[in-house]
């Protein structure tokens, strides 16, 4: 009986010793092909779900094999809405670095946006897109990316701005001098030296999405799956269980994140580091490093990217070359750009003329109690930069300046700043009641758990982007202790500061009105303050009391842009830009 036996699995031994092995080279291949067929299969079954029938009611399940479901709807929402976030930041910071007229407006009214609260706008936005595509679902769904975009794209926008006008001199001077056209400079300067910014501020823009996930999911009768309705149903119904479970969730999807995006990201990006001696301990990713095995991705940048960088290059280089050209598209893009300045400054005195004829009808106690919530939130917001900034910069120069130690603090920083403080003020806030507090400590904390990352995330991208070369000169000079942090640290990390400070601000004022007004186990907590006032007219339907507060909460950021941020702004341009 044996004999048989070896008879029948010889020929079948020798045929498995000729057949090929999957080589270790082959491997990152076939992980991303079956990633690329995993995204091709999940955009078919959103799509199918987002072009069908709008459905307002939705169920919220609690069991644990909806979690999964619900993370990858979520975090569909915050990548869509990240994409439109970085297109324009980009844009927005390149014109008005390069634009001195739009300049002048485009930098407050872009404070005045990121300080603006989701809530004065989030019913507006929300019915407009379900009218322009009535009954689809796709209406709510992008409702959802814009105001998920509302919370991104500020700080992102600041970061990019703030890296074009610290551009050294003698950089733009070597673009001069070989004749870089547009895209070459954009390319190959311009987007290189903003990238570590970028970078860490994306990280801070993605993890800001998760705090306003629960407002953006759920408004009134639309109910949209995701983590964020998932949480606001527990919250609601004080399950804690189902809070707890939403909320490891979201840590085990920002870890995700963490090591499969951001970590490869900021190791490409020590690339772009400004310094003419290489860091002795440079950021790595496997991640990173499995990709660049990949014999497909490398034939992709060849074929595909390589040649396309190439015709982009030879395209302006051409209109570069050829003004006559150049100049009637020029002509046209002016005349375009007046009219619609003409059809913008009619709907803004439109709107002026209705909201001047809405204020008139409140009366003399509404303005006096706007202006003491003014003043109350103002002090408030100030001392959480001052709280936030007193360790978020030691512990961000810290990071940024030992890669071990910022391999285990990044994801525990992003952990700490995705959590939404909406799903865990409610038990802080009851720690404090027991112990005596109220809201009004309390609105403090919460401030701080939602703003002080900002800090942090920048300080730690200009920790990261100071040269390894001044930090070898100050220690042969021997330069230690507080005169290192006088001479190379604060001047280091003084442009990226100032970017957190400002987004920070801005944070603030719009986190207020979850910090100042709060419901609690059927009764309402509430402590003096603009953002109080803003939540209860909200609740209240009072359109013309919101109207009025965010009116005032924009005018008061506007006054400290113009009196404060800019001035330091100007101080990076010229005193701190990195330049011999």
């Amino acid at each position: 009986m044996k004999r048989p036996q070896r008879i029948v699995f010889r020929p079948l031994v020798r045929i498995w010793s000729v057949m090929p092995r999957p080589s270790a080279a082959g491997l990152p291949d076939l992980v991303m092909f079956s990633a690329g067929l995993a995204l091709f299969y999940g955009v078919i079954e959103v799509g199918r779900n987002w072009l069908g029938p709008f459905h307002p009611q939705v169920e919220i399940s609690r069991s644990l094999e909806s979690l999964p479901v619900y993370a990858g709807y979520s975090l569909l929402r915050i990548a869509l809405a990240y994409v439109l976030s970085l297109l324009f930041a980009v844009a927005y910071g390149y014109i008005a670095a390069y634009r001195p007229r739009a300049e002048r407006f485009m930098i407050p009214l872009l404070d005045v946006l990121q300080s603006i609260p989701v809530l004065s706008f989030l019913p507006g936005v929300m019915l407009a897109m379900a009218a322009l595509f009535p009954g689809r679902q796709l209406g709510v769904e992008l409702g959802a990316v814009l105001l998920i975009f509302t919370g991104q794209v500020w700080n992102m926008a600041f970061s990019f701005y703030a890296s074009l006008k610290s551009i050294p001199r003698e950089m733009r001077e070597a673009a001069t001098i070989y004749r870089f056209n547009w895209w070459q400079r954009f390319l190959q300067i311009e987007l290189p030296f903003a990238t570590i910014g970028l970078v860490w501020n994306s990280m801070m823009s993605v993890a800001g999405a998760w705090f306003f996930l629960m407002a953006c999911e759920q408004f009134g009768d639309f109910r949209l799956p995701g983590l964020g309705s998932y949480l606001q149903a527990a919250a609601d119904d004080g399950d804690t269980r189902s809070i707890l479970l939403g909320i490891l969730t979201m840590v085990a999807v920002i870890v995700l994140i963490d090591q499969f995006l951001w970590r490869p990201v900021i190791a490409w990006a020590e690339k772009f580091k400004m310094e003419q001696v290489e860091s002795a301990s440079a950021p790595t990713s496997w991640v990173l490093d499995f990709l660049r095995r990949s014999r497909g991705i490398a034939l992709f940048r060849k074929r595909a990217v390589t040649p396309l960088r190439e015709q982009m290059v030879h395209y302006f280089a051409r209109k570069q070359d050829s003004p006559s050209e150049s100049s009637g598209a020029n002509i046209t893009l002016l005349w375009l750009g007046r009219v619609l300045g003409v059809a913008a400054l009619g709907a803004i005195a439109y709107a002026v003329v209705r909201v001047i004829m809405i204020l008139t009808g409140l009366g003399t106690s509404d303005f006096r109690h706007i202006g003491i919530g003014l003043l109350a939130t103002w002090l408030r917001v100030n001392l959480t930069l001052v709280l936030g900034a007193l360790w978020t910069i030691p512990v961000g120069v810290a990071i940024g300046s030992n890669p071990r130690l910022a391999r285990i603090a990044q994801p525990l920083a992003q952990i700490a700043a995705s959590v939404p403080a909406t799903a865990v003020f409610p038990v802080v806030l009851l720690l404090l009641i027991h112990l005596g507090g109220g809201l009004g400590l309390g609105s403090i904390v919460l401030l701080l758990l939602g703003t002080q990352w900002y800090i942090l995330f920048n300080v730690i991208a200009g920790a990261m982007a100071i040269p390894t070369d001044l930090k070898e000169a100050a220690s042969v000079f021997c330069i230690n202790g507080w005169e290192r942090w006088r001479k190379l640290i604060l001047p280091g990390i003084f442009p990226f500061l100032v970017t957190g400070m400002i987004t920070a601000s801005g944070g603030a004022w719009n986190v207020s009105i979850v910090a100042e007004y709060a419901h609690l186990k059927g009764q309402v907590y509430s402590t003096v303050g603009i953002g109080e006032m803003i939540s209860a007219a909200t609740d209240a339907k009072n359109f013309n009391l919101l109207l009025a507060s965010t009116i005032a909460l924009a005018a008061v950021v506007v006054t400290t842009n113009r009196l404060v941020w800019r001035r330091l702004y100007r101080l990076a341009e010229t005193r701190f830009k990195l330049e011999g």
